[in-house]
């Protein structure tokens, strides 16, 4: 499918049903100013397109995509299922989500649907049959937006019907209720269940099963999947040549719906991403959601469809950016991969729930800083084009990352409870990071061979298949770094016996017997200098097996007892780290592996200097960013094309400075 613009992408959420007929042609000369190309609109529009129940209106779509086609602004339309009438919420309250109190939420929000009700899975797809139909080759629509952030409010349900298509797909799966009761080990607490007639939804207060909670995930995912494939067939029918996706919200995880198995549904896969302005670390939040949606896509551009231009409006604090920063978040995207630069919204609201959400128009108007950062912006994504269409070289490191993994962690009771999923993941990455190391985050399931490197950090579930594929990676000659409560169970949510971590323990040769989790601030210490947190395990390295310890506990409940061990295993090597080790501890480590495993950065930076290459077949790009306070510094020669400069041998950063090399030798 076609990339909906030439050249990169720039605009945002446009919502004109909110402004008067003279803010709008405001809103098009203040567009053409800041170079937009693109804008998503309707995705709140179902009560303009039909205010009554069955009666159609598209006078007003038809008003703007004109408007915006003739003034060369390309448009993203999406089906508006997000945002229900109040007049079906009338006519059907059973479509309401139900919380797990089994009370209906109010409507008046965002998403206020059941995915599993076939009532409003009729009325979805009427409102977009009619509107692909209205559409279909108009000169603006340049892609379909499905829904909104689906599951971003009605991502679990315990209505009835929800009950219902729950035992269903239960039923589906395991076939025989005795199936269903030996994998979630119902003879625990005589849970035993005669029927699948007697299963619920894990709702009310109460200790649920694990297996049980973790297929309910599993079950509202694909509920919400066979929701976006219904819309997506009436669209690919009516406009086959129209490219079709949804909006993720990538970050951490674990995500509300498992975007790593939709990701093949999506003819560009496209994110959301919101940094918290506190954070210190959020350049490295950005590059981690970045380098996940690389490694969906297949290593493909993807589509940054939201981020802010300032604040966010449901953080406890809401800081907006500050300067530079909208530049250097932006063009970090594109680092990663991302062919756009796309905003949530285009002109702030005054009303309604965001009111306060920061926007590329301000409500201090187009006289602003803000905006006129967006037409620098703007002006930087135009000088930027010749690099739509590359690609981020293919990295040496990935790092396994799972959703199902982390809603496995969360569901049902653990050794430490609360923690983070990708606390760990996090953390290795910034190391890496800051390094200069581009990484690859991937499922347990991709092709491992062309790494150097795999991370498995705390990933806490495993299947058997991609136990045996980390294997046989490694007696092939590869690298893994395992870390702690790594490959604990199985895909039932079932403690894998025999001790930890589980069937990876034919790899590192060692066995943990014990979990000791470590209280607050609490540290350990290593005989080696290193600092461990939060976590200790007792662990065997046998000798015999060929497992080297590296470094032993020097105090705890464990002291002089292993704590990082390695192993040759056929023709590679198996770390495994059994504590949490703090950031200066853990780059340390980082930097033995790296140097074992001959992987080299993408440039020779200052710290704090981000550096990341895309390459088409005749040309490379490298991106250089200085996220630090200081002046920073890089190894490189080319001509920037953010300002024309030619660069020989050695780039100059100041604190904030961002620089975009084509390559004087392209490095692909």
């Amino acid at each position: 499918m076609r990339w909906p613009t030439k050249g990169l992408s720039f605009g945002g959420d446009y919502s004109p049903e909110q402004w008067s007929w003279d803010v709008v042609l405001e809103d098009i000369d203040l567009m053409h100013e800041a170079g937009v190309n693109l804008v998503t609109l309707g995705v709140f529009s179902w009560v303009i397109h039909e205010p009554r129940d069955g009666h159609f209106d598209f006078s007003w779509l038809d008003r703007m995509l004109d408007l915006l086609s003739d003034n060369g602004i390309g448009v993203d339309l999406a089906t508006p299922t997000a945002a229900v009438p109040m007049w079906l919420h009338r006519l059907h309250p059973e479509i309401l989500p139900q919380d797990t109190h089994g009370h209906p939420l109010a409507p008046g929000g965002r998403l206020g649907w059941c995915p599993s009700s076939p009532v409003f899975r009729t009325y979805a797809l009427r409102i977009v049959e009619r509107l692909a139909e209205h559409a279909a080759g108009h000169p603006a629509l340049r892609m379909w937006h499905v829904s909104n952030e689906l599951g971003g409010g009605n991502a679990r349900c315990h209505c009835p019907i929800s009950n219902a298509r729950f035992r269903e797909w239960l039923a589906a799966k395991y076939r025989t209720v005795t199936a269903l009761n030996a994998a979630w080990g119902m003879s625990f607490w005589g849970n035993t269940y005669s029927s699948f007639e007697e299963v619920t939804t894990p709702w009310g207060i109460t200790a649920h099963n694990p297996g049980h909670l973790l297929d309910y995930e599993r079950f509202s995912s694909d509920e919400l999947l066979a929701h976006f494939r219904a819309e997506k067939d009436v669209l690919r029918r009516l406009t086959p040549d129209v490219p079709i996706t949804t909006n993720f919200m990538v970050g951490l995880g674990p995500d509300v719906v498992d975007y790593t198995r939709w990701a093949g549904e999506m003819d560009i896969v496209a994110n959301d991403h919101y940094t918290f302005g506190p954070d210190p670390l959020k350049h490295e939040d950005l590059a981690f959601s970045g380098d996940r949606m690389r490694g969906m896509s297949g290593g493909r551009p993807w589509m940054l469809m939201e981020h802010a231009a300032g604040a966010g409006s449901w953080h406890p604090i809401n800081q907006p950016k500050v300067p530079g920063e909208i530049s250097r978040h932006a063009i970090a995207h594109l680092a990663r991969g991302s062919d756009s630069v796309m905003f949530f919204q285009w002109r702030a609201s005054t009303s309604g729930t965001e009111q306060f959400h920061s926007a590329m128009v301000p409500h201090a108007g187009p006289d602003s800083a803000v905006f006129r950062d967006v037409i620098a912006l703007g002006r930087q994504v135009a000088a930027l084009a010749e690099v739509q269409g590359s690609i981020v070289e293919p990295a040496d490191v990935a790092l396994l990352h799972d959703n199902e993994a982390g809603w496995a962690l969360r569901s049902g009771l653990k050794p430490m409870n609360g923690h983070g999923y990708a606390d760990t993941a996090r953390a290795i990455h910034n190391a890496l990071f800051e390094r200069a190391v581009t990484t690859d985050i991937v499922p347990p399931w991709a092709d491992l061979d062309r790494y150097r490197l795999v991370v498995i950090p705390g990933l806490f579930l495993l299947s058997d298949e991609n136990a045996q594929a980390v294997q046989a990676y490694v007696e092939s000659g590869g690298t893994v770094l395992i870390t702690w409560f790594s490959g604990v169970v199985d895909e039932r949510n079932a403690v894998r016996r025999g001790g930890y971590p589980g069937l990876l323990r034919s790899v590192t040769g060692s066995l943990s017997e014990e979990l000791f989790p470590l209280d607050g601030q609490d540290a350990v210490r290593l005989d080696n200098g290193w600092t461990g947190r939060r976590w200790m395990e007792r662990m065997r390295a046998p000798q015999h097996a060929g497992v080297e310890t590296v470094a032993s506990y020097a105090d705890g409940a464990y002291a002089g007892e292993p704590a990082i061990t390695r192993r040759r295993t056929g023709a590679g090597t198996a770390w495994y780290l059994s504590t949490d080790l703090d950031a200066a501890s853990l780059g340390e480590l980082v930097d033995r592996v790296l140097s074992e495993t001959q992987i080299r950065p993408t440039a020779v930076v200052a710290p704090g200097v981000e550096a990341v290459r895309r390459a088409s077949s005749d040309a490379s790009y490298l991106f250089l960013i200085n996220h630090a306070d200081v002046d920073g510094w890089a190894q490189a020669s080319g001509t920037d094309l953010l300002t024309g400069h030619e660069h020989s041998e050695l780039v100059s950063l100041p604190p904030g400075a961002v620089a975009v090399l084509r390559e004087h030798t392209p490095q692909r």
